[in-house]
């Protein structure tokens, strides 16, 4: 895991010191050492968090001849496999990394290399003999990469605070953005929340020449057979598949490492099925080397679930630490959480993440195997049965009514209880037929937001987020289980722009750890894709294959637990035990006039409110108002208003390969390490 740059100039060689500055705003995501490489067209920068050949993987990296280098951000899991299979067309390594097959993978097989690669990655190819600049970023969009011109250069990054070191960048939020992060949690690829800022889409390549895009190809998109022709339609074979795959999966990510791999327990079914998966292979291969494991508290009774997260820890005889999160610590860390974020929230969930990954390195490990991505593929979501319960309800009302009582047995007020309500929620906005028929109430509740941007962010806005996402849905979306299109929805929005972003890979990264995802293998991600939508969701028992798969090894408590998905104090964080001085000092009105998104007016009512109620009694739509408003200011504070740092240097040791012309064209080649 790593972070990477660059730049593409024309008519000057890239200046070696903006270089050093975009690493440097990246050298948390590297600490272990940085490097970058440079000639007359093209600089790639790297910072590195060595975890695979620790010694022989420095970046960037090239080829025998030179002629192809790449800086990269990641792991490519099948690494070994295809480094047998490229020595034996020929090949010739140099060292044991994965980084080292991307080159040679590349040289084979040009972009068709990104089909064969089973992995997380952000990364840039530089291919000095056709001159083209080749950006890729894995399928579901695990690793970040941005990108925007400025002046006659293109920069390149994971994170965009590296692209705000060249001062010819514009620090500008754009309306469009904030509109799709007020409607769909998330921008939604190519768009981001920074105007002339772009990043690459998931399951994409992008291909530059002298800094303008020649080409842009998606070579993996989520896809469904038609309703009624799934080609596995067994549920015995297709559990037995599923265990079959995932522990490999789970089995790859704990072994391509060269240094200890630890794992997450949340307390439900995802992690205890990764965590136990390699707790039986390490009695399998009879290794004294205990598993450790980390697990997220809170002191608030109504978001924890550490007994069980207890009871999975003891079922496998981990080494087990647990951090226990209150709400002002949420607001103590909110600031960082937002910088690392790079995009205004609607929850404050990623703040417990962030401190959970904080406990990680600080207990010595570099990375940790989570249980992300498994309610996208295998069907867990509340939004996955509510979209069957108004499919339903187009059908036949009563039926679904009688079906709202299975939904919600965590919340202390279900809207079961609630029929007047109830009727409200999965009878609004509904069309029969609609692709979008699962996430409407999701949008439109979060789209009410928009009533507090001023007039201007709001002109501005002239296209809808939802008709956006829903005119992007592939045609053959009209055969698919309705199931099928919730996940293809929550896989192109939620995932990569909020579960593996703000809550995922930044929170991580904030601490230097590399996350590893089990469940977003393309095994895994092809075999549930192929399976009848009731093998996902029995009747209303979310990830029905998952549980039937490991029934043996998760405890009963935890197998038929009613799902509680992960969530944390909004307001109550910032009110309930003192506030802190940055709420107010991003909320005054002079900071909300300058970041002119907010209405100064609505936002001082909003403030007042919680403050009465300590936080505590705000409804759904305000905790979100409340922490959209303090997300995006202190966004607009930390990113875009507080000067870049000119003086801070990449991460030790730096490595130096710089090839540059003279006036009279001869080549001058300089390689300093120090």
């Amino acid at each position: 895991m790593c972070g990477i740059c660059g730049v593409s100039s024309v008519g000057e060689a890239p200046d070696p010191g903006l270089v050093r500055r975009m690493l440097a705003a990246l050298a948390h995501r590297g600490p272990d050492g940085s490097g970058y490489y440079r000639d007359e067209r093209v600089a790639l920068g790297h910072t590195r968090l060595a975890i695979v050949d620790t010694v022989g993987g420095v970046q960037p990296m090239c080829g025998e001849d030179e002629q192809v280098w790449v800086t990269f951000n990641g792991e490519i899991f099948n690494h070994v496999e295809l480094a047998a299979d490229l020595r034996a067309r020929g090949h010739r390594f140099r060292t044991r990394s994965d980084t080292e097959v991307i080159v040679h993978a590349w040289e084979e097989w040009g972009p068709a290399c990104f089909d064969r690669f089973n992995g997380q990655w952000a990364l840039a190819i530089w291919d000095r003999r056709s001159g083209d600049l080749v950006l890729s970023r894995d399928r579901f969009g695990v690793r970040p990469l941005f990108y925007t011109r400025a002046g006659d250069r293109l920069l390149f990054a994971s994170e965009v605070k590296a692209l705000f070191a060249d001062p010819q960048v514009s620090r500008e939020l754009d309306p469009a953005g904030i509109d799709q992060v007020l409607t769909l949690w998330s921008a939604v690829a190519p768009q981001t929340v920074f105007r002339g800022v772009q990043q690459v889409p998931p399951g994409s390549y992008l291909t530059f020449r002298d800094g303008v895009v020649t080409g842009s190809t998606r070579y993996w998109a989520p896809s469904f057979p038609a309703r009624g022709s799934e080609p596995r339609t067994d549920l015995a074979e297709n559990a037995a598949e599923l265990r079959e795959r995932l522990v490999a999966a789970t089995r790859l990510r704990f072994e391509r490492s060269d240094v200890p791999v630890a794992a997450y327990l949340s307390g439900g079914i995802d992690s205890a099925v990764t965590a136990g998966a390699i707790a039986a292979l390490r009695l399998e291969h009879s290794t004294e080397v205990p598993l450790h494991t980390f697990s997220l508290r809170f002191a608030d009774d109504e978001f924890d679930e550490g007994s069980y997260q207890t009871l999975m820890a003891e079922r496998l005889g981990t080494v087990h630490q647990d951090v226990v999160v209150r709400e002002r610590d949420i607001a103590d860390v909110f600031p960082d959480v937002v910088r690392h974020a790079e995009s205004p929230l609607l929850r404050t969930g990623p703040a417990p993440m962030f401190l959970l990954s904080r406990l990680v390195r600080e207990a010595g490990f570099k990375v940790v195997v989570t249980g992300e991505g498994s309610d996208e593929v295998l069907g867990g979501y509340d939004i996955f049965r509510e979209g069957r319960i108004r499919e339903l309800w187009t059908r036949d009302p009563a039926a679904a009514e009688a079906a709202v009582e299975q939904l919600y047995p965590w919340m202390k007020r279900s809207p079961h209880q609630a029929p007047a309500f109830a009727k409200s929620f999965f009878g609004r906005n509904l069309v029969a037929g609609d692709p979008a028929i699962s996430h409407r109430p999701r949008w439109d509740a979060t789209a009410v937001l928009r009533s507090m941007l001023t007039t201007d962010v709001r002109e501005s806005c002239d296209r809808s987020p939802v008709d956006e996402v829903v005119a992007a849905m592939p045609s053959e979306e009209a055969g698919w289980d309705p199931l099928s299109r919730a996940q293809w929805l929550e896989m192109t929005t939620l995932l990569p722009g909020y579960i593996l972003a703000s809550q995922g890979d930044r929170m991580l990264m904030g601490n230097s750890i590399e996350g590893r995802f089990p469940f977003l293998d393309p095994n895994i991600a092809d075999l549930a894709a192929e399976v009848p939508a009731d093998h996902k969701i029995h009747g209303m028992d979310e990830k029905h294959l998952l549980k039937r798969a490991f029934a043996d090894l998760v405890p009963e408590e935890i197998l038929r637990r009613p799902k509680q998905p992960y969530r944390a104090p909004d307001a109550a964080a910032f009110f309930a035990g003192g506030t802190p001085d940055w709420v107010f000092d991003v909320t005054s009105v002079s900071a909300l006039q300058a970041a002119g998104v907010f209405r100064p007016e609505l936002v001082q009512r909003l403030l007042e409110k919680a403050r009465r109620t300590q936080g505590r009694r705000l409804g759904n739509t305000d905790n979100m108002r409340l922490v959209a408003v303090l997300s995006t200011q202190l966004l607009h504070s930390e990113l875009l208003t507080r000067p870049a740092d000119r003086t801070a240097a990449p991460p030790e040791p730096l490595t130096v390969f710089d090839t540059v012309l003279d006036r009279t064209g001869l080549e001058l080649i300089g390689r300093t390490s120090r």
